[in-house]
């Protein structure tokens, strides 16, 4: 494994435990990331989804977090406010190991973002 790969796992793993820290059970897999990406980018709060919503909750949160590299744009929310994007580049042709290691780096960098968001939008107590 490279040297930048080990770097990933650790900062995975370390995601991994703040993860388990905050909801109490550790995440069984990227789709439940992927599904908790999507339950904070619909902004609806916690609630019973189906299991077409799941599946669309995982699909806004695989759009959400290539549009970090550009692939993917917001068109806009639907009228229930669930949000829509439109690819604007093509995904290069990754194998499984390279999509899952795109994906983690995207979360990662999703969850740096959110944080440091979230720090700025607390007022000081």
């Amino acid at each position: 494994m490279y040297k930048k790969d080990l770097e990933l796992e650790r900062q995975w793993y370390s995601l991994l435990e703040q993860l388990t820290s905050t909801f109490g059970k550790k995440p069984d897999s990227l789709e439940a990331i992927l599904f908790l990406i999507g339950v904070n980018e619909l902004g609806q709060g916690a609630r019973t989804f189906t299991k077409e919503d799941k599946q669309d909750l995982m699909h806004i949160a695989i759009c959400k977090l290539l549009s970090l590299s550009g692939f993917y744009k917001l068109d806009g929310l639907d009228k229930w406010g669930w949000p829509h994007w439109i690819s604007v580049k093509k995904l290069p042709n990754f194998d499984l190991l390279e999509q899952e290691k795109m994906l983690k780096m995207h979360i990662l960098e999703y969850f740096d973002t959110e944080l440091a968001r979230s720090e700025q939008e607390t007022p000081d107590e």
